[in-house]
């Protein structure tokens, strides 16, 4: 079963894309592993390790960089958003 990976605000733009799902990779079993893999495919996707206080949610709840993973979670990241 596949990860569903969401992508909001400018990391939405920078990647150019919304989602998408990923076999969970050998080896990552957080958050924190997660967003390294997606890190390191390099360039667009270098967004995810440059965005400053970036946040991340599983299933809809917010999350740590030690959050764990299950087949079939969904994980969003986005940027922190102001407005008024």
């Amino acid at each position: 079963m596949a990860l569903k990976i969401l992508y909001f605000a400018g990391l939405r733009e920078a990647i150019g894309q919304s989602s998408e799902y990923l076999a969970r990779p050998d080896g990552v079993g957080n958050v924190g592993e997660l967003h390294a893999h997606l890190a390191a495919r390099g360039g667009a996707w270098q967004a995810l390790a440059t965005t400053k206080n970036l946040r991340m949610a599983v299933n809809q709840e917010m999350a740590t960089l030690q959050t764990r993973l299950e087949d079939g979670d969904e994980i969003a990241f986005f940027p922190p958003v102001t407005g008024g």
